[in-house]
C-alpha cells in the first residue's frame, strides 16, 4: 500500500480534472469506441467507468491519499464478434494515456500460444508470449480451453500457473484480459479460484440486436463505398432474420463474412452482364446479390467461416 500521512497532503491542494483529461487524451479513445461499435452501451459505459477509476486513482496518489495500486487485469465474456478484441485494443491504449501500462500494445493469444505438446515445451511457450505482451496487455480468447479437466496430462494447467506469477508479481508491466463465452468462464473461474480473485472486472458483452446489425452492415458497406438499396435492405434485413436463428451466428461477425460474400456474387453479376458498367452500379447491392444465399433455402450461409474456430480475430471482429 502507498500511503503518505494526512500531515503530508495540503488541505488546499486541488488539482484540475478537465485539465488532466484534456491532456491524457482518454476522450479521444472513448470516442474511437463509439465510432468503431454500434451499440454496446452497457460496455462502453463500463468502460467509461474504469477510466474515471484510473484517473482518480492517479490524482489521490498524487495528494498523497492512501490508495492501493489498482488491480487491472479483466475478463470479457460474451459470444463471437461482439466486440471484445476490438474493446481490448482500446483499453490497452487507454491505460497507456494514462500512464499504467509502458506501451500501450496488444498481444492477442490462444490455447495453442500458451500450451506446449509435450514435456518442458509449455513453459517456454508461455512466457514467451508473456515477455511480448509486457508493458501492454495480453488478451487471451477462449481461456477455458487451457484447462481441461479431463485430461491429466494436459500441460494446461501449467501455463495457468505461470501466468497466475506474471499477473501477480509483474502487474504493474502487464494488464491480463481473459475472454471467451460467459458460461464457460464461469467454470474455468471455479476450476481455477486463483486466477478469478486476480480479475478486478468482469464486463459482459450483449449479442447484437437485429435493428444493431443492419446499421453494422450499413457502415460496413460504406466503409467499402458500397450502397445497398430499397431493395436490397429490405433483402438483408430478411437475410439476417434467418442467419441469426441458425446455429454459430457470429453477431457483427457474420454481417462482415455476409457483406464478403455479397461483394463477391456481385462482382459475378457484373462480369457475366458484361458491356458497360457506370460507376453507380459498381458500388449498389442489388437484392438478388443477396437472395443467392443458401439461407433463403433453409441452408448455412458459411457457417465455418463465421464460427469461432476457423475466423481469425481482427479490428473488424467487433
Amino acid at each position: 500500500m502507498e500511503c503518505l500521512s494526512e500531515t503530508r497532503a495540503a488541505q488546499d491542494e486541488v488539482v484540475d480534472i478537465d485539465v488532466a483529461v484534456r491532456e491524457s487524451n482518454i476522450q479521444d479513445v472513448l470516442g474511437e469506441l463509439d465510432a468503431e461499435l454500434i451499440g454496446l452501451l452497457p460496455v462502453k459505459l463500463r468502460i467509461r467507468q474504469i477510466a474515471s477509476l484510473l484517473l482518480v486513482e492517479k490524482f489521490r496518489k498524487q495528494m498523497g491519499l492512501c490508495a492501493d495500486p489498482p488491480s487491472l487485469h479483466m475478463c470479457f465474456t460474451g459470444r463471437p464478434g461482439t466486440g471484445k478484441t476490438t474493446v481490448a485494443m482500446r483499453m490497452a491504449k487507454l491505460l497507456h494515456r494514462l500512464g499504467y501500462v509502458r506501451r500501450g500494445h496488444l498481444v492477442v493469444a490462444t490455447r495453442d500460444d500458451l500450451v506446449g505438446q509435450y514435456v518442458g515445451h509449455t513453459a517456454p511457450k508461455t512466457k514467451e508470449i508473456l515477455q511480448k505482451a509486457m508493458g501492454g496487455v495480453l488478451f487471451i480468447d477462449e481461456a477455458y480451453y487451457l484447462y481441461r479437466a479431463e485430461n491429466e496430462r494436459d500441460y494446461g494447467q501449467e501455463a495457468i500457473e505461470i501466468l497466475l506469477q506474471f499477473m501477480e508479481n509483474r502487474r504493474d508491466d502487464l494488464v491480463v484480459i481473459l475472454a471467451g463465452y460467459k458460461e464457460r468462464m464461469d467454470s474455468f473461474f471455479l476450476s481455477n479460484p486463483g486466477l478469478h480473485s486476480r480479475v478486478a472486472h468482469h464486463i459482459d458483452f450483449p449479442d447484437y440486436s437485429l435493428e444493431e446489425l443492419i446499421e453494422i452492415a450499413e457502415l460496413m458497406a460504406r466503409q467499402q463505398m458500397y450502397a445497398f438499396d430499397e431493395d436490397s435492405r429490405a433483402a438483408f434485413r430478411e437475410y439476417l432474420q434467418l442467419r441469426t436463428a441458425q446455429p454459430h451466428s457470429a453477431n457483427a461477425r457474420s454481417v462482415r463474412n455476409a457483406i464478403d460474400r455479397i461483394k463477391l456474387r456481385q462482382a459475378v453479376r457484373l462480369v457475366e452482364q458484361g458491356g458497360r458498367v457506370v460507376k453507380q452500379e459498381l458500388a449498389r447491392i442489388d437484392a438478388v446479390d443477396i437472395r443467392q444465399s443458401r439461407v433463403f433455402q433453409g441452408g448455412l450461409d458459411g457457417a465455418a467461416a463465421d464460427s469461432p474456430a476457423k475466423a481469425p480475430q481482427c479490428q473488424g471482429d467487433r
